[in-house]
């Protein structure tokens, strides 16, 4: 794995989603699992849109800072991130992000269940609500503990959403489905509701991840609504 690449892989990742309107002030948080199994995060305290290579900080699986410059430490979030990859071995990546329209779902607590867009059935299917925990504490990574096996992206109850990905561009373009499909289906929803996709065609566009090498997991039908 290239180091190099990755990090300036994840500070272009933070400054979109700053540049997206997905975060503000010190919002959200990036992770990467790299090949010795320590990880890159995201450090607290800092706008995305200002975060650099060097003010990345690399820590076990534990959350204990391994390197970093001094004074700087992961999110108190990343509790969330390590549950992901503790549970999910495919996981190299975790992004979590308060997109706006994706957002107004979590807080209205109506998951984006309704197969209706043929890119996001292929994509990430189903997205869930899970439910409420406090920021910081081993709740919010209890929360998504049963959602993980089913499912790579999430929405945080009156919080905001999770992706993962096998890497973090993955991961980052999971987030970006979402959040379209979010405003697609609010404004479906303003001009008399969403037509889902027929159980049939939700089907052979499962079937055709494959084909695509989508990589992660995915609901599937058995697991809609």
């Amino acid at each position: 794995m290239d180091y190099k690449e990755i990090k300036d892989q994840i500070c272009d990742v933070c400054h979109k989603m700053w540049q997206l309107g997905w975060v503000a002030a010190n919002d959200g948080n990036v992770s990467v699992k790299l090949d010795d199994g320590t990880f890159f995060a995201t450090p607290t305290g800092i706008s995305k849109s200002f975060i650099t290579p060097e003010k990345l900080v690399r820590i076990d699986a534990s959350g204990k800072v391994l390197e970093g410059a001094p004074g700087y430490k992961p999110s108190s979030e990343i509790k969330m991130h390590l549950r992901c990859y503790e549970k999910r071995e495919d996981v190299g990546a975790v992004v979590h992000a308060h997109p706006p329209t994706a957002t107004g779902y979590a807080v209205a607590h109506i998951p984006l269940d309704r197969y209706c867009m043929i890119e996001t059935v292929v994509s990430i299917g189903s997205v869930p609500v899970t439910p409420y925990g406090t920021p910081s504490t081993y709740e919010v990574p209890d929360a998504i503990t049963p959602y993980l096996p089913y499912h790579d992206v999430m929405l945080l109850e009156n919080h905001g959403a999770l992706a993962v990905g096998a890497d973090v561009i993955t991961a980052y373009y999971r987030m970006e489905t979402l959040e379209l499909n979010a405003k697609i289906c609010f404004t479906a929803h303003l001009l008399g509701g969403e037509k889902e996709i027929s159980k049939e065609n939700i089907d052979r566009l499962i079937n055709m991840r494959a084909q695509y090498g989508v990589t992660g997991k995915h609901p599937g039908y058995k697991h809609y609504r």
